[in-house]
């Protein structure tokens, strides 16, 4: 059975100020979940809690990975444990190349697991590199480029999932992949991620706040975010109804029954 990311009545604060206030979600290896919602309802506040960036304080629940809570792991353990974030805003690394980079990170999570080991020998990880973005339909000379460096929005976005093919995560969370994005790079993001997702049995989290990402990449479930909860969730109709009508729906559903404020 493949592993699961839950997240249990999660409570965060940043600089004191609540902005999650009791998240339930559990995501499947194999499945492709949307989370959806306005700016400011608390989406990337989640991304970054999952993946232990320091400023976002944990002041109740629990985020279990693979049957691991991982409240007191560092961002580098969870990466190890098989967890990938898709950044909005991907680092610009000048003079380290696509290849370097992804070579680095294999070797780092090899010594991680065995302190003698050598490292992917360089036969090995070329041979890797070719067959992944082979995969991807990506041209082979993209490796040898400096991460991000003058690199298009959809650039940056293929580097992510050239990525995370590379280091085959069990979940990824890719939080506003989309952002500033034309339709033919979106369509290459959401097929490699659907690629990824048949071939490495790995679960997707896609947080966004546009629907037009899930008319390419096809998720089995949508929950919609407000106010730092969850209140909504359901199949991919969720997300044309909401393209449809807006959130005033939902606040006024919310308002009706007083759970959220």
């Amino acid at each position: 059975m493949g592993a699961a990311l839950e997240i249990r009545n999660l409570h965060v604060s940043v600089e004191n100020q609540p902005i999650l206030k009791g998240v339930n979600l559990i995501v499947k290896q194999g499945e492709i979940h949307a989370l959806m919602g306005p700016n400011g309802s608390g989406k990337s506040t989640l991304a970054n809690t999952l993946m232990g960036h320091p400023a976002y304080e944990i002041t109740a629940g629990q985020i279990i990975f693979d049957g691991v809570d991982l409240m007191d792991l560092e961002t580098d353990e969870r990466s190890r444990m098989g967890l990938f974030m898709a950044f909005q805003y991907p680092v610009v690394i000048p003079g380290v190349t696509v290849a370097n980079f992804l070579r680095n990170a294999i070797n780092a999570r090899m010594k991680a697991e065995n302190p003698d080991s050598k490292g992917i020998p360089i036969p090995a990880f070329r041979k890797l590199m070719i067959d992944k973005m082979n995969m991807l339909e990506m041209d082979t000379s993209f490796a040898g480029r400096y991460l991000n460096d003058g690199f298009s929005g959809g650039e940056k976005k293929r580097a992510e999932i050239l990525q995370m093919a590379v280091l085959e995560p069990r979940i990824a969370i890719m939080d506003e992949t989309d952002s500033g994005l034309d339709i033919d790079a979106l369509r290459i993001v959401a097929e490699g991620a659907e690629k990824l997702t048949d071939s490495l049995d790995m679960g997707v989290l896609i947080i966004t706040h546009y629907q037009r990402i899930l008319n390419h990449i096809k998720p089995q479930f949508v929950h919609i975010m407000l106010d730092g909860q969850i209140v909504e969730s359901g199949g991919p109709n969720l997300a044309l109804h909401l393209e449809e009508h807006g959130y005033d729906w939902l606040r006024e559903k919310q308002n009706g029954n007083g759970s959220v404020s």
